[in-house]
């Protein structure tokens, strides 16, 4: 595994690479609060089969730079350090893997610069159209209240104060292995700190992995990654001029029966019903992985190599 850095849209970006050549490339967007790390297994196994794999820290994550303002993470913001580095690699067109934030930062990829995109495979969070009529943090504020996860991490500096009173390494592994699928509620009252300890670690998680990340926010900080939520709303206003836009990337999407947003309001509607396939008509295959939460890619790693590869080596 190759790490590098690159001067990507103003900022210096990490990256971890495997494998040679330019033609057949695949990058892999994490998502929150993850790294590069997340995609340890994919990278390893897509590399053997013939693949040039890239996994960035994102903005705002591990050892990439992270700008102070919420300001400076809107989706555009994102997409552009990616073309960038893309650029920089010499790369024309890439498969495009993403995961959670990843998967929301790889529809609007796709939305932005299809050009750049071979093929895509999602997981975990389905294509999420402009509401022309509600932001989006305001949305799920009116659907959820004030206690949800999303909402209270808006206010710059609160949460982060939450998340200073749990033990780095406990926060990880509660994030990592929650397999409750009921939107995540979070009172002031209680906060993170208030939640049970975490369970005995799955086999897929070791205790190794848990440290990787934590040493990693521990000398970063949750600022950067929360920043995407911060932005959610300013995406929101910038992104008017694409209200109605379809997805026009041959596209795979994968998500586990446990994950929390598959159980969101109206979600499996949406998938099953006819309205993804409206706004994604490329949208090819739809894959629920039953009995898996939200980090797929983790927890069944080799599953999930096998169905990017088997998508994407039709192209």
């Amino acid at each position: 595994m190759e790490h590098t850095k690159i001067l990507t849209n103003g900022i210096n970006m990490h990256i971890a690479s495997i494998g040679s050549g330019s033609t057949n490339t695949i990058l892999f967007l994490h998502g929150f609060p993850e790294l590069w790390y997340s995609w340890r297994h994919q990278l390893l196994s897509l590399s053997s089969l013939g693949y040039r794999c890239i996994a960035p820290d994102l903005r705002g994550y591990g050892d990439t730079d992270a700008p102070p303002s919420s300001s400076s993470y809107t989706v555009f913001h994102i997409v552009g350090d990616l073309i960038g580095l893309l650029d920089s690699l010499g790369i024309e067109q890439v498969f495009l893997v993403g995961h959670d934030w990843g998967a929301i930062i790889a529809w609007w990829f796709c939305l932005l610069r299809a050009d750049r995109v071979k093929a895509l495979v999602n997981l975990s969070v389905v294509f999420m159209p402009r509401n022309p009529m509600v932001k989006t943090v305001d949305g799920f504020r009116a659907l959820f209240g004030d206690d949800f996860y999303i909402c209270r991490f808006q206010e710059p500096g609160e949460i982060e104060k939450d998340f200073a009173q749990v033990d780095t390494t406990k926060l990880i592994k509660r994030f990592l292995t929650s397999r409750n699928s009921r939107a995540p509620r979070i009172p002031k009252d209680v906060g993170y700190k208030g939640l049970p300890d975490p369970p005995a670690l799955p086999s897929w998680l070791t205790e190794e992995d848990v440290n990787y990340y934590a040493n990693k926010f521990t000398h970063k900080g949750f600022t950067g990654g929360l920043n995407y939520y911060r932005a959610m709303n300013l995406s929101w206003e910038l992104s008017a001029p694409w209200t109605g836009l379809q997805i026009k990337v041959p596209t795979k999407f994968i998500v586990g029966d446990l994950d929390l947003t598959y159980h969101f309001p109206g979600v499996k509607e949406y998938i099953h019903n006819g309205g993804f396939k409206k706004d994604v008509p490329l949208l090819e295959e739809v894959v629920v992985m039953e009995g898996v939460a939200h980090f797929l890619n983790q927890e069944k790693p080799d599953e999930i190599s096998n169905h990017i590869y088997d998508f994407i080596k039709k192209f």
